[in-house]
């Protein structure tokens, strides 16, 4: 144990180092990173949206767009090929998903089936595993009448096809606006997911995500005064589409069209040189000059109108030809939305129009705020959990401080160099980890004053101390590495930060408690040569302590029954504080620029504007305020996106709004079905690892003693009406990993007992086990809670609830370990008794063998 190969300590030194090396960057100030020389390692953390600020943006693209395009298409292509054939039809009509057509004569039927085969022809598509799909099919429901009904797997050809198309376009127009590094990504089926970091205006970024951008260039009829027309005397083949003036002006416009977007190379913004206003200038391709000379030169003194999205942005007069295949549109703009407008005609039209289904935005106001909070938990935490350490421990103590800096230095190290984001969440998970690694430093400490006090010497106990405890960490740690990785794969944004951060300190807390708090304990040895432990400063349990745990057992499990039925009871009945992650809806945090927080003013603001429920209350500090607003009944996904501008709109004036939370009912189904789906399959995991590592009995213990900290914890939260949202969610799940990293550790001696004490009755070895863990349970569930009460006061109102849940965890997973795990052994007869041998058990169960 005392020996370390030369290659080893430099091995372990140089991984530190490197740790070191590419952590330091993320304290140092820009200015001083671009000086340093080129080997250097300059890359930074990168910040989520809820520490730098930025949005982030759910769209959903409309598969009915889609849908009626495809039909029209059709319509259009059964009217041509028939008329080319020179086949009568009648009653040319579509429903929802089809079109259908009456063939007159009967002896046609044959001739229009075969003209119309090209509607029902596969497409090729290397989507799908033939190559092609089929879009449409042909049936004959009466004689003569021809249905077309578009195919599930043509409508997702589609909608795929489409969302494609989206990607690109989004991308285009999220780069045009200059933000650094947007992710733009598919998820699932029909949707995108859109984060743009450290954006300042997230409303100009929906506004330009939202339009379709459909440009067309078409003639206004002018044979027919428009108010004729608005009075219902449409002309055929007329379209009266409206100005986006205030009041908005009717045009008559014919609905062929002369040239459209796609024929566009470029689009800038500029100003008008006589009248110096902002104007938009585009070029053609020479397809596009071609046929808009040509309407120019056969249309001159008419109007032409300029279509954006079917809104008329201008209608000038064709005083000449223009045949450079250039020119420029006004019409009312700012230099900013002339800006924008050239931005969505250079990136493209959506092939279909796109909701915003989920939106999270942060202030980078708030995102500083969100930063200072999380450095300063951290820190403080960080700084309690040394000092016990040191007080605990003495020497010992501060070799287990310097592995916690190193540890904390390499988790920073490989969030960066992996690229992963880090968020608030993803400190919670840092701060958690500060007080978790600790309990591996506890347990080799523990189990060498266990085996100093056997009466082995310093030398072999700490050999043993380290190499028995070694199952036992790997066994502890890999259940709360379960956890993570379903949070990772089920959770979504900041709950997956969380995993990921707290996974990189599992496997961290591993190298640093079996190599570098080693080769330190094994140069502290050589150096000093100490003629015992060092005891510490303070001891919260004795050395030797001989509690009869299982004689109370019944109690224990009777009051712990109560209290789940009781917090069933108050599940039901009282319910939940549920975030809008459940339920849709927006939550919007809000600062007022003066003074303190109105509620009741905001209350009534956004009450006058319809926007459905309102609630406000008092968050933070008295000049903040949290805004929930209810999902309207029968209301659209793209609700709550109008709610969000209407309730901005009303309190600009007077407030900051530093932070947007818009959850659809669609998506919030979802993240409620998800969040059920995970917690079963954290716990299923857990449940198989025992079952392997253990027996069947200590795999029902575990779950028993997990399902009663779920319980309760759950009765916590419905009796503080904390909110339970995502977060929540992921606390629950991080306290099935504490609590089951507690159980684990106690079935780990369990076993041991099991194999040294063999004639020993059960509830007298359980006992004996409890109280040889005892001292590390507590010392390990001190310093998480001390970590996580400096998060809980230092932390902000953002993860409050987050982390409350934990705190209120921790505590009942470590009384749950003792009271519930270890005993359930014993109903499940882990080692078959008799009733003689379980009555002598219970005569003998406080007479634990002396150590």
């Amino acid at each position: 144990m005392l020996y370390f190969s030369r290659w080893k300590t430099i091995s372990i030194w140089a991984v530190v180092l490197l740790a070191v090396l590419f952590a330091l960057p993320n304290i140092y100030p820009q200015k001083l990173l671009s000086a340093l020389p080129d080997w250097v390692p300059k890359k930074q953390l990168t910040l989520g949206l809820d520490l730098q600020g930025g949005s982030h943006i759910l769209l959903k693209i409309d598969a009915s767009d889609l849908i009626k395009e495809r039909l029209n298409s059709a319509r259009d292509e059964i009217r041509v090929q028939l008329r080319d054939a020179k086949i009568g039809y009648t009653g040319l009509s579509g429903t929802a998903k089809a079109v259908q057509v009456r063939i007159r004569d009967a002896s046609q039927i044959d001739a229009a089936k075969q003209a119309l085969k090209s509607l029902t022809d596969p497409v090729s598509s290397g989507m799908f595993t033939g190559g092609s799909v089929s879009e449409m099919t042909m049936d004959e429901p009466e004689p003569g009448l021809l249905r077309f009904t578009l195919t599930d797997e043509g409508i997702k050809y589609r909608t795929s096809a489409a969302l494609s198309q989206s990607i690109e376009v989004v991308g285009r127009r999220v780069n045009e606006l200059g933000t650094t590094e947007p992710i733009v990504q598919r998820q699932g089926d029909d949707r995108i997911l859109v984060q743009v970091p450290g954006l300042q205006d997230p409303q100009r970024l929906k506004d330009i995500l939202g339009q379709t951008a459909k440009l067309t260039f078409q003639m206004v009829d002018q044979s027919v005064p428009v108010q004729e027309a608005v009075n219902g005397h449409v002309p055929p083949g007329d379209t009266i589409m409206y100005s986006k003036d205030d009041p908005p002006v009717p045009y008559l416009i014919e609905n062929r069209v002369i040239v459209s977007g796609e024929n566009l190379v470029d689009a800038q913004a500029t100003f008008d040189q006589r009248t110096n206003e902002p104007v938009v200038s585009f070029r053609f391709d020479s397809k596009g000059a071609t046929r808009f000379g040509q309407a120019t030169q056969q249309n001159v003194g008419k109007l032409f109108a300029i279509i954006l999205d079917n809104h008329v942005i201008s209608a000038p007069q064709i005083r000449e030809p223009i045949l450079g295949g250039t020119g420029q549109i006004s019409g009312n703009f700012t230099a900013q939305s002339a800006n924008d407008l050239a931005v969505l005609l250079r990136a493209g039209a959506l092939p279909a129009t796109l909701t915003v289904v989920e939106e999270r935005t942060v202030g980078p106001g708030l995102g500083q705020d969100s930063i200072q909070a999380g450095k300063l938990s951290a820190i403080v935490g960080s700084i309690l959990v040394v000092l016990f350490m040191a007080v605990a421990y003495g020497r010992l103590g501060w070799i287990a401080n310097i592995a916690l800096a190193a540890n904390v230095a390499m988790i920073i190290a490989v969030l960066t160099l992996v690229g992963a984001t880090l968020t608030l969440p993803g400190i919670a998970g840092i701060v958690l980890t500060i007080g978790m690694a600790v309990d591996s430093n506890v347990l080799i400490y523990e189990r060498i004053r266990e085996e100093r006090r056997e009466g082995r010497s310093i030398v072999q106990s700490l050999d043993a101390g380290f190499s028995r405890a070694l199952a036992t960490i790997v066994d502890s740690n890999l259940t709360t590495l379960i956890a993570a990785v379903v949070l990772f794969f089920l959770g979504s944004g900041p709950v997956r930060g969380f995993a990921v951060t707290l996974a990189i300190g599992i496997i961290t807390t591993l190298f640093t408690a079996f190599t570098l708090t080693r080769w330190l304990t094994a140069q502290w040895f050589r150096r000093w040569r100490p003629k015992e432990i060092p005891k510490g400063y303070i001891r919260l349990v004795p050395e030797v302590t001989r509690i009869p745990f299982m004689r109370v057992r019944i109690q224990a499990f009777f009051l712990s029954v109560m209290l789940c039925v009781a917090s069933v009871a108050l599940v039901f009945t009282h319910g939940f504080n549920l975030g809008i992650d459940f339920t849709g809806g927006t939550l919007i945090e809000v600062r007022a620029k003066s003074g303190v927080a109105d509620v009741g003013d905001i209350r009534s603001r956004l009450s006058k504007i319809g926007v459905g429920e309102v609630q406000v209350q008092g968050f933070g500090d008295h000049s903040d305020a949290l805004i929930r607003i209810g999902v309207l009944p029968d209301s659209g996904e793209n609700a709550g996106d109008t709610v969000v501008q209407k309730a901005q709109a009303s309190l600009a004036s007077d407030y900051d709004i530093r932070r947007t939370e818009l959850v659809g009912p669609t998506v919030s189904k979802e993240l409620a079905w998800t969040a059920i789906l995970g917690t079963l399959a954290a716990m299923g995991g857990i449940l198989i690892y025992v079952w392997i590592r253990f027996e069947w009995q200590f795999a029902i213990g575990a779950i028993t003693s997990t399902v009663n900290d779920i319980i309760l914890t759950l009765g916590f939260l419905s009796i503080t009406g904390l909110q339970f949202d995502l977060s929540t969610v992921a606390a629950i799940l991080t306290i099935v990993g504490y609590s089951l990293n507690d159980t684990v550790v106690i079935y780990d001696r369990v076993r041991e007992n099991l194999r040294r004490f063999k004639k020993m009755p059960l509830g007298q070895l359980l006992d004996l086990s409890d109280n040889e863990m005892l001292a590390r349970t507590v010392m390990t569930s001190v310093t998480t809670f001390l970590a996580l009460l400096a998060l809980y006061l230092l932390g902000g109102e953002v993860i409050r609830s987050f982390v409350a849940s934990m705190l209120f965890g921790v505590c009942i997973g470590t009384l749950s370990s003792i009271f519930i795990a270890a005993p359930v052994l014993i109903f499940f007869h882990l080692r078959p008794v008799t009733q003689k041998e379980m009555i002598a058990a219970e005569n003998a169960a406080h007479q634990l063998p002396a150590k």
